[in-house]
């Protein structure tokens, strides 16, 4: 495609030239970062629209999380009788149902981008990697409402004396760990994203995989209660065993962390993320004639 030129008498007035890009590996990042305003707007218009028309906002927040470890409690603590590694069986639950709530929503939203948004992106130029990326913003902003009950309930369970507090340097893990878990979610959605394109069938996948991904994740159980099981490596080699695991440690102070095991999570992270980029940006070159 051949560079556009100016009329004559309007030299210099373009504010954008879009090329074709010349490999695979042409990423573009930086043209995103240069995009970071609708950045921000996108993130604003996924929080406005999430609560517009709704009855109780953002306590809708609560509400999940809340009713998902009562649900929890019911069944695999008090009917399957699952140990907790010490813990107050809410305080287990609650952090793990936060950590894979943002993953999940992360995976979801991501894997949407191009049915989602086919109207704009078939209208407008912007690089289309800012759809994805606004999605996962605007879920941290979900997963920062579900900390605040998660923290509300340390304190009340420290107050009653059934849990003692254990702040120490696996706080700092936190961000760490959230940024890892956002990489796979972008780059597994994104991969998912770019073949939905053509086969979609795989939003059927997405609707009950990320479930039954949840009961090879230490999500309902520690990985302590696997240690005589023959399925233990299988649980372990899931690159999200070691951040579900990790959080809780990071922020209930117990629990395990292995740094070999989160490494081996953050190369995985990194290769995802890579090849989901390098799909994307391939298929959304022609996406809209098979979307």
């Amino acid at each position: 495609m051949p560079e556009a030129t100016p009329e004559p008498g309007n030299e210099g007035q373009w504010t954008e030239v879009i090329r074709p890009r010349g490999h695979v590996f042409d990423l573009k990042l930086k043209e995103v970062w240069r995009y970071r305003d609708l950045l921000l707007l996108f993130v604003r218009r996924d929080f406005t629209a999430a609560y517009k028309q709704t009855i109780l906002g953002p306590v809708w927040h609560f509400i999940q999380p809340a009713f998902t470890t009562f649900m929890f409690l019911i069944v695999f603590n008090k009917i399957a009788k699952i140990p907790t590694d010490s813990l107050p069986p809410v305080l287990f639950y609650m952090s793990s149902i936060t950590i894979w709530n943002y993953f999940s929503a992360c995976l979801g939203s991501s894997s949407a981008t191009f049915a989602a948004n086919a109207g704009i992106f078939g209208k407008v130029y912007f690089p289309r990697l800012v759809s994805p990326l606004s999605s996962i913003i605007s879920n941290l902003v979900r997963f920062g409402i579900q900390c605040t009950l998660l923290i509300a309930m340390m304190i009340y369970y420290a107050a009653i004396g059934v849990y003692t507090v254990h702040p120490g340097w696996q706080l700092l893990l936190v961000p760490v760990l959230v940024v890892v878990i956002a990489a796979v979610g972008l780059g597994m959605g994104i991969i998912i994203s770019s073949l939905t394109t053509k086969y979609r069938d795989l939003n059927i996948l997405i609707s009950f995989g990320v479930g039954l991904l949840m009961y090879i994740t230490p999500v309902v159980y520690p990985m302590s209660y696997l240690e005589q099981s023959k399925y233990t490596n299988l649980i372990r080699w899931n690159p999200l065993s070691p951040l579900v695991e990790g959080f809780r440690y990071a922020v209930l102070g117990q629990g395990s962390f292995d740094p070999f095991f989160f490494g081996y999570s953050v190369i995985f992270s990194i290769v995802v993320l890579f090849i989901g980029i390098i799909l994307f940006n391939r298929i959304e070159r022609n996406f809209m004639d098979t979307v």
